[in-house]
């Protein structure tokens, strides 16, 4: 018991929860059709075209040619997915840099044989006992994510909408999302409904397939507000509404959340060496996995996995805090093997983490600055990634219960 529990602290000490943390002061400012800003980022293109209404051209990519996905997802087929994670620039970009932002995202992604996407952005707390949730400078608006989200949509990406409680107030890393004990529980469900509703709202213009209505958050899993919390969703969004669980949760307890499906956010450490096979490291997921239950995971999907293209990094995946020495074989390697996994339990699928929204995927990562977590630019973790997504893995042939 004093092993396990010193493994399943992990996440507090190691930030085995990986977001990017920022703070910001205000709210987003909305922009419709039309450019209010028209920077580019750094060592970006610039962001010169005329504006577009959500979703109009985002059917065309850069050499003219039909954005699409090689193979729509249906019900019962994997979910072959990435997390893109958004936050806004303290100097926002127009409208019309967002949508192209995302038209070289979804071509990248049809690049890889992916066939969903999850928007991952962030949203704000005053701290571990505040009751406030709110939107912030680095909160993209409701409008501006109905934009984003129409042209995955049009490129016939499978969508989930995805907001992720940010920690810079929390004092991470030994302080997080999944530790907060708000002074009045219901205020805060009612501070997060107010929060979540408009995003509930584009989700269902979009026709998104997936809300996510709450990520890592241990402390809160089971709360009573949690059932008007959900039915509330349900009445604005006809999808799929779930949880996403940390992988510390998931195998110590049931996940006791009123939602229609489970993610699990799976970063589990695997005690090996950086020369690890493929065959070992499934031999430590699968230890991991059965503590909850053996054989096959038809309701499952892995919402997050990744890890750092770095030496060591076998031992706490999600750890983003650590710069080592770059290792690009072990993280090529983990996702071979998750994969792996991913078929052979019969999952419903996997996202990997993460594509940061401003980045370019085409372009390799900066190891003096990038995240470790970073894949895109990484040739041999691209060469895994499409593997897996090309692979002839049929699915868990049944939709979620």
């Amino acid at each position: 018991m004093t092993v396990l529990s010193l493994v399943l602290g992990a996440p507090f000490v190691l930030g085995d929860h990986p977001v990017r943390w920022e703070s910001g002061s205000a709210l987003p400012r909305i922009v419709r059709d039309g450019s209010a800003t028209s920077d580019s980022p750094s060592g970006g293109s610039s962001d010169t075209t005329s504006a577009t209404s959500p979703g109009s051209s985002a059917d065309s990519s850069s050499d003219g040619q039909a954005l699409k996905v090689t193979k729509a997802w249906k019900p019962g087929m994997p979910q072959w997915g990435v997390q893109l994670y958004w936050e806004e620039e303290k100097k926002k970009r127009s409208d019309t840099f967002i949508e192209n932002q995302a038209r070289k995202h979804a071509e990248y992604l049809i690049g890889l044989g992916a066939n969903s996407v999850s928007v991952s952005f962030p949203f704000f707390t005053g701290g571990p006992t505040s009751n406030k949730i709110s939107a912030k400078d680095k909160t993209p608006s409701p409008q501006r994510l109905q934009r984003v989200l129409s042209v995955f949509e049009d490129a016939g990406f499978r969508t989930s909408v995805r907001p992720i409680m940010d920690e810079a107030a929390l004092n991470p890393p030994t302080g997080w999302r999944g530790n907060i004990e708000p002074a009045s529980r219901s205020a805060w469900f009612g501070s997060y409904e107010d929060f979540l509703t408009p995003y509930l709202k584009v989700a269902e213009q979009t026709k998104a397939d997936t809300f996510v209505i709450g990520t890592e958050l241990n402390s809160m899993e089971g709360a009573p507000g949690w059932d008007a919390l959900v039915a509330s969703a349900e009445k604005t969004f006809s999808g799929e509404v779930a949880y996403d669980a940390n992988w510390d949760n998931y195998v110590a307890r049931r996940i006791n959340m009123p939602v229609s499906h489970l993610g699990v956010d799976a970063y589990f450490p695997v005690k090996v060496p950086d020369t690890a096979s493929v065959d070992r490291l499934v031999e430590g997921w699968n230890d991991w996995l059965d503590r909850k239950a053996t054989g096959d995971l038809p309701n499952i999907t892995i919402a997050e996995a990744g890890i750092g293209a770095m030496n060591g990094a076998y031992h706490a995946p999600g750890d983003f805090y650590t710069k080592r020495a770059v290792n690009p074989e072990v993280q090529a390697t983990w996702y071979t093997a998750v994969c792996q996994v991913v078929q052979e339990r019969r999952m419903q699928g996997v996202y990997w983490w993460s594509i940061w929204f401003d980045d370019d995927p085409s372009t390799p990562p900066d190891d003096k600055t990038a995240s470790r977590l970073d894949f895109a630019g990484r040739p041999q973790s691209e060469k895994a990634i499409k593997s897996c997504f090309t692979s002839d893995y049929a699915g868990p042939g049944k939709t979620a219960q």
